[in-house]
């Protein structure tokens, strides 16, 4: 597999990040979309640490001559591109957060009930006891769990969707236990809102209003450390506006303007 894919012609000044960690491919929708107007690079996440996947999305930057990306993450890529622009400033010229993870664990608190409470009963108790098999960090996924619980949660997550594959090109739920904890590690000891401090670029973070991550756990934490930080709230939008039925227009309108500006 190609890594990073690419998306119309260069220079490649945007890259796009997707979330998981561990979900691959979940931004092609967005690459393509935007391939008629800019380059663009996807890049694979494939490194099973947090540093790793720092150090893979610098590497592939660099080896492609990006000296001033702009970074468009998604979910978890929303966080990795905020820890590469608070460690490698120089490399990043905007960082545009979409549907951020919450930066402090006190707004993480209610995510999970938040879903819940959307699902159907039936949903819902599978749903509970996939949580409950997930508490073990060294379970076998070889029954697809991960894959089936994210389908679960997709449905939690959105406001009214339109029903499109993401794209996703396989779950791999061994990244995204060992990323998730040691980015939930930073989150905890309140080092990832700090390095807001360091980030030098434009930083505009994108939320839906049905998003289950609540808008005040990325909005509050950073506006106390990002120098140059704005949020748009997008109306009858969830977690992935891009398959969003109400938001999907006005996502990419906005987007393809802060990627110009």
């Amino acid at each position: 597999m190609q890594n990073p894919r690419k998306y119309g012609s260069p220079p490649y000044t945007v890259s796009v990040l997707h979330g998981g960690p561990g979900a691959p491919g979940m931004m092609k929708l967005v690459a393509e979309s935007l391939s008629t107007d800019f380059g663009v690079l996807e890049p694979i996440q494939t490194a099973d640490s947090l540093n790793g996947q720092v150090e893979e999305l610098v590497s592939i930057l660099e080896d492609h001559s990006v000296i001033h990306a702009i970074l468009v993450g998604s979910s978890w890529g929303a966080m990795l591109g905020y820890i590469v622009a608070a460690r490698y400033p120089s490399l990043v010229k905007k960082l545009i957060l979409v549907g951020c993870a919450v930066m402090e664990d006190k707004y993480a608190e209610k995510i999970s009930e938040t879903r819940l409470n959307r699902l159907s009963a039936e949903d819902r108790i599978e749903a509970e006891k996939l949580f409950k098999l997930f508490e073990d960090p060294s379970m076998d996924d070889s029954s697809g769990a991960f894959r089936r619980i994210g389908e679960i949660i997709d449905k939690a997550d959105s406001y009214d969707s339109t029903g499109e594959s993401l794209g996703v090109i396989e779950t791999q739920h061994d990244v995204f236990a060992k990323v998730w904890g040691d980015a939930k590690a930073l989150r905890t000891s309140g080092e990832m809102v700090e390095m807001g401090n360091l980030i030098e670029c434009p930083v505009v973070a994108i939320h839906g209003d049905h998003d289950p991550h609540p808008v005040e756990g990325v909005e509050a934490p950073l506006r106390k450390t990002v120098k140059d930080f704005r949020i748009i709230v997008l109306e009858k939008c969830g977690h992935i506006p891009w398959i969003e039925k109400h938001a999907k227009d006005e996502f990419y309108r906005i987007l393809r303007e802060e990627i110009r500006n």
